[in-house]
């Protein structure tokens, strides 16, 4: 893999984050900046927006929220040990996540256990919970 890390080199974001590995399809990564959930430089951008290094980029995916530098650009995917050497988590971003990690494992979502429709027995519960 061919990582470039010239300050004039330049990636489509959607790229970019599929490479760095944030997500693990690149249009499970483009349907992120679609939905606005990447900013560059703090402004919502679209696919085609391409990144260089430098630029500060904000994530927010799979529960989390990563505020990164990046550092470099790839030609292609590679291996995840390469792949952080895209970028740079600030500190703050850094005791954030571990807070929030922290915090969900010791009050986990109570919605988090259930799967599927209410059973039977469920459905009793939740009756006898209205009355």
């Amino acid at each position: 893999m061919d990582v470039d890390f010239e300050a004039d080199a330049r990636q489509r974001i959607d790229k970019w984050l599929w490479c760095a590995r944030f997500f693990k399809t690149r249009s499970l990564a483009a349907e992120a900046v679609e939905r606005g959930r990447v900013e560059v430089n703090g402004q919502p951008v679209k696919n085609s927006r391409e990144v260089k290094p430098g630029d500060a980029v904000r994530i927010d995916a799979h529960q989390q929220r990563w505020e990164i530098e990046v550092k470099g650009v790839a030609a292609s995917r590679g291996s995840a040990p390469v792949a952080q050497t895209l970028y740079a988590e600030t500190p703050e971003s850094q005791a954030r996540r571990q807070e929030e990690a922290e915090r969900r494992r010791m009050q986990p979502e109570p919605t988090a256990q259930l799967q599927g429709r209410p059973t039977k027995r469920d459905r009793r519960r939740i009756d006898g919970f209205r009355s």
